[in-house]
């Protein structure tokens, strides 16, 4: 299929162009052994999919309207990715750091600076995700991650129970 629209590109190409020295055999080679690269890899065998059961993503930043806009957009993707969401939650109250400074480096002791930041922060659940459709996925919301926006990812990996656990006589039900 993929050979089809290649050569269907390339006759386009070399028709609309009267002034084809050549150049297009040279394209039509190169995109010829990329197709014949990505074939060859596809034959080895490839790991199974990874599962995991919830992903929780923290997106912190100093302002709120902007957290909630980008808690939209991220239930939007989800939606149209058919992946189960959980929560999209805010705590109430920011984060508060002050920090007091002498506005004098050597007398005036009484005069002092002081500044404060505000960090928010928003949490966001997904549940019930392969490998390739979680990394797709998180790379499209990081991609689209506003500035002054930071993220922190946590997976949960379901895995099969070892066989030291399930073969034991005390897991037997019988």
């Amino acid at each position: 299929m993929f050979r089809s629209k290649v050569s269907s590109l390339l006759r386009n190409i070399t028709s609309k162009n009267s002034f084809n020295n050549g150049r297009t055999n040279l394209l039509q080679c190169s995109l010829l052994s990329t197709e014949q690269s990505l074939v060859s890899t596809s034959n080895t065998e490839e790991p199974p999919d990874k599962l995991y059961s919830k992903i929780e993503v923290e997106v912190r930043g100093n302002d709120r309207a902007v957290l909630k806009s980008y808690g939209i957009f991220t239930t939007a993707a989800a939606e149209h990715l058919n992946i189960t969401m959980g929560k999209n939650v805010a705590p109430y109250k920011a984060i508060h750091e002050r920090l007091t400074v002498l506005k004098s480096v050597h007398i005036h002791k009484k005069h002092r600076v002081q500044y404060e930041t505000r960090t928010y922060y928003r949490y966001l659940d997904f549940f019930n995700l392969t490998g390739s459709t979680a990394d797709t996925f998180l790379e499209y919301i990081q991609r689209n991650l506003p500035e002054g926006v930071a993220m922190k990812v946590t997976k949960v990996e379901r895995r099969t129970m070892p066989d030291s656990i399930s073969t034991s006589e005390f897991y037997k039900t019988e």
